[in-house]
């Protein structure tokens, strides 16, 4: 198949074009560098079936593609929350520019949303019928109410057109290939450990989060577009939280530092806790996550050493 995936050159997109690639199909990469880098793609510029293309999601496109998914949009909140318009109009903008092309090409469109879509949960652990309890005037709201507002624009074109649809919600995922400064709080706290600075909890360190290896979440996402007549919202994560007080003395333990631990307030409308119940994925994909948090961790370090020795 040929696929044309945006935000190709992030950190979700370059590890979906090599795992496309593997599988034979033609990839079309569109990335406007905004938050993703060449080098997460360099390996691929030489591939016959890989094909490197410097342009905006907001930007109308018209490609001959028969699948598509869409990842483009900053992921983290320092990102996202640099320049909040741009990441509101990437999200609804790039939306509809990707339903359009799959519509008239009567292709199939795979939209990356997220487990903010949320907000700051009632219930735990969170089922895809829940609707979320989001700030809709907040400094994260701009990609929350975003990718709200990408789903509402899949499902009302998959109802009035026929688009053949699919939403994934997206819970933490971590893994090689994320940015040194990305501001994640897995990025963040390896990057301090290796260089023994103090690694910055926000809140009591109470607040859970769910983290899944990046090789899991792309298999997921591969298998949900593959899935005929799957064409509601589906939660793709690591259903075991853990609260960032325990994941900091582990990232501490496992890179061997002498860092100290230090809280700082939450930051506003930062959700307490984020846990998915991924039973539906379970029952129409068979898919659950199979890398431990311990051995994706230690991968994860391993990246960020050969990074920041090249810094």
């Amino acid at each position: 198949m040929k696929i044309l995936i945006t935000g190709g050159a992030g950190f979700l997109g370059s590890h979906l074009s090599r795992e496309l690639l593997l599988q034979n199909h033609s990839v079309i990469c569109l990335d406007n560098l905004h938050t993703g880098r060449l080098k997460n793609i360099e390996d691929l510029m030489v591939h016959p079936n890989f094909e490197f293309i410097n342009q905006d999601v907001r930007e109308q496109m018209d490609f001959d593609v028969e699948g598509i998914f869409n990842l483009a949009c900053p992921a983290s909140p320092i990102q996202y929350q640099n320049d909040p318009v741009r990441t509101l109009r990437t999200n609804v903008e790039g939306a509809i520019n990707v339903l359009d092309l799959a519509t008239t090409r009567n292709s199939r469109v795979l939209q990356a949303s997220t487990s903010e879509v949320y907000g700051d949960p009632k219930i735990s652990p969170q089922t895809e019928s829940y609707w979320g309890n989001v700030n809709p005037i907040g400094i994260r709201s701009c990609y929350d109410e975003g990718k709200r507002a990408a789903e509402t624009l899949f499902s009302d074109y998959h109802r009035q057109n026929g688009t053949d649809i699919r939403i994934a919600r997206i819970f933490n995922t971590y893994g090689p290939a994320m940015s040194v400064n990305d501001g994640r709080v897995i990025s963040n706290f390896i990057c301090q450990a290796i260089q023994n600075q103090p690694l910055t909890v926000y809140g009591d360190g109470t607040q859970l989060r769910s983290f899944c290896y990046v090789s899991d979440l792309i298999h997921g996402l591969i298998q949900l577009f593959f899935k005929d007549n799957l064409h509601t919202p589906l939660n793709l994560g690591n259903p075991y939280p853990r609260n960032m007080h325990q994941l900091a003395s582990d990232v501490i333990r496992m890179v061997g530092s002498n860092s100290e631990i230090i809280y700082k307030d939450l930051p506003q409308d930062d959700p307490v806790t984020r846990e998915p119940d991924i039973t539906f994925a379970s029952q129409n994909l068979n898919w659950k996550p199979t890398i431990e948090l311990e051995m994706g961790l230690e991968l994860t370090i391993s990246y960020f050493r050969q990074e920041l020795a090249s810094i």
